[in-house]
């Protein structure tokens, strides 16, 4: 070979894997894991930085009045970041695991909120925890109504998955035995406070089980799982858990997969191109540009997982472009970017209730209550203004010394006033299904950059008809379950204003599962159409978005996936 042409054979062999995984959020840690436990040398590309399980947790353990800003967020961080201010996780302690907005722009074609974390861990660092199964109701849901395309599994088909995952997950909740939400394997569940107990039964007599309250089912550890947990009940699981008392990446997948000496972290790694060999058709490996350094490198493996979450994930496909995929690697269908889902939040009611004054609670519970939707259910359950259905996130609460900061007592009579609690509160949130819409959608915008280069991300989401229909019910029917179990002053809420939240952080769909190559990106076993070794187990693989929390069903979907991908490469498939 002539010298020329300067080929560091070297270099390519230390750059050499078995797998490369991008990203180490819920879906990556849990690719790291399966895979070097399945024996597979492999390399884990973070874009972000190193966090190190509770070395770099800092002032998780540190009182709010012992903080520069007392928690709050400052002018600055509205500046900076206008948009990840908008989630509830983010404050003067968490911040540091939210992305900065002025670093990392995007397009926003119609008002999206898209909350980010760059760092080892992503946002499986702040995740909600919220552990829900999908139903037959949700993978038959696109063939029986006719939006979006057919899922290629079925509820069968990730039931063993969903039952392999849960233990090592660590899901608190209880068995409740509901048609349209599969039981999981459950550690014990937390409780329900006093008016939560109230509102569940109240809502059991009127309803007589069609509309359940039960317990949030959360990745918060009421046992020990491994050498994991218990939770502490801080409520400061945003920060960091010293007590490992939730599931994260951090704690749990990338520990295990390092365990096996198989495991490499590259953080500071931005992916920005998925080699392929057109030849062979098949990817040789991905091309990054270190964040930190600027220089560009190569490294190379036999399956590529991409797990950069749902979004970042069709940034990388799209800008993967070459002869053989002018349009975006791996997509010939003309579907990468297209069908974005998210879940819609912000529509419901709120209430109070004077029952319950010499009572109070224990701790600061790390969870919620739950309501499983009851909309199209069945037959009887059908609506005639929308398709799909919502659920509730509901619970209550006492008011905090807060409650009498407009009092006219000083003194000592003020000191008496605020260390009484306030009234309890009722609070029922819908959480909806986004129906997939082939133009809510990302593309590049090769206008703007970022501030390593790179184009940036623009995003085209709106929610429609359907879903404002769903929203509409949401309010009308939380108000009207809380005025019948006696609740007063009763106000609702409906995200209609422009520039208002109307999404959650659960988009996904831009790199969806179907039967058929022409339709979709990837197939049953999440492997790409076009290109055999290489897969997508993120939310970007989602053919619909259901009602309920996601990331436990790209966990199921992530490890079944690894599981089919490492029999490939043994019997010399891929």
């Amino acid at each position: 070979m002539p010298d020329s042409l300067h080929v560091n054979n070297k270099a390519i062999k230390q750059n050499t894997y078995d797998a490369i995984v991008i990203g180490s959020g819920i879906s990556g840690g849990w690719a790291a894991k399966e895979l070097c436990e399945k024996g597979l040398k492999t390399l884990v590309l973070e874009r972000g930085r190193m966090v190190e399980h509770i070395k770099d947790y800092t002032d998780t353990s540190t009182d709010e009045w012992n903080l520069p800003h007392r928690g709050a967020i400052t002018q600055e961080d509205y500046k900076t970041s206008p948009i990840q201010t908008k989630i509830y996780a983010y404050h003067e302690v968490s911040k540091h695991f939210f992305v900065n907005d002025t670093e990392c722009p995007y397009t926003q074609t119609k008002p999206f909120i898209w909350i980010r974390g760059y760092q080892v861990g992503g946002r499986s660092l702040v995740w909600g925890r919220q552990c829900y199964r999908w139903s037959d109701l949700d993978f038959e849901a696109n063939a029986k109504d006719g939006h979006g395309v057919d899922w290629p599994i079925r509820y069968k088909d990730l039931a063993p998955w969903y039952d392999y995952v849960e233990p090592f997950v660590g899901i608190s909740g209880s068995v409740e035995n509901i048609p349209q939400l599969p039981d999981s394997k459950f550690l014990p569940p937390m409780q329900l406070n006093c008016m939560e107990d109230y509102m569940a039964k109240r809502f059991q007599d009127l309803y007589g089980g069609a509309r359940k309250m039960i317990i949030g089912r959360v990745a918060n550890h009421t046992a020990k799982v491994g050498d994991r947990g218990p939770c502490q009940y801080r409520n400061k699981c945003e920060t960091g858990c010293p007590f490992g008392g939730y599931f994260s990446s951090n704690s749990a997948t990338l520990p295990a997969a390092a365990k096996t000496g198989n495991l490499t972290i590259r953080p500071h790694s931005i992916v920005t191109e998925v080699l392929y060999d057109k030849d062979k058709k098949r990817a040789t490996g991905v091309r990054i540009l270190d964040a930190e350094t600027m220089r560009t490198e190569e490294y190379y493996a036999n399956i590529v997982f991409i797990n950069a979450s749902n979004i970042n994930t069709a940034w990388i496909l799209l800008h993967s472009i070459s002869d053989a995929f002018p349009n975006g690697f791996g997509n010939s269908s003309g579907q990468v970017g297209h069908n974005l889902m998210d879940h819609h939040l912000g529509a419901g009611a709120s209430g109070q209730l004077d029952m319950f004054a010499d009572k109070y609670y224990y701790g600061r519970k790390a969870n919620i209550c739950y309501m499983p939707r009851f909309r199209n259910v069945d037959a009887n359950s059908k609506h005639p203004d929308f398709l799909r259905g919502y659920a509730f996130q509901c619970g209550a609460g006492r008011g905090g010394w807060g409650h009498y900061t407009d009092g006219e007592a000083i003194g000592p009579k003020f000191k008496e006033a605020i260390s009484e609690p306030g009234i309890w509160h009722l609070d029922m949130a819908g959480f909806g299904e986004t129906l997939p819409y082939y133009d809510n959608q990302v593309t590049l915008d090769t206008t703007k950059k970022d501030k390593w280069g790179l184009p940036i991300i623009a995003i085209d989401c709106s929610a429609r008809d359907n879903e404002w229909s769903m929203r509409k019910d949401e309010v009308n029917t939380a108000a009207e379950m809380l005025e019948k179990i006696g609740a007063k002053n009763i106000s609702t809420r409906n995200s209609y204003k422009p520039g208002e939240r109307v999404f959650s952080v659960h988009d996904m769909g831009t790199a969806r599962m179907g039967k058929e190559p022409k339709t979709s990106v990837v197939n049953s076993n999440n492997q790409m159409h076009d290109v055999k070794n290489v897969f997508i187990t993120d939310g970007a693989c989602m053919a619909s978005s259901a009602c309920q929390n996601p990331s436990l069903t790209y966990m199921a979907i992530t490890a079944r996936a690894c599981d089919f991908a490492v029999r490939e490469l043994k019997k010399g498939n891929l």
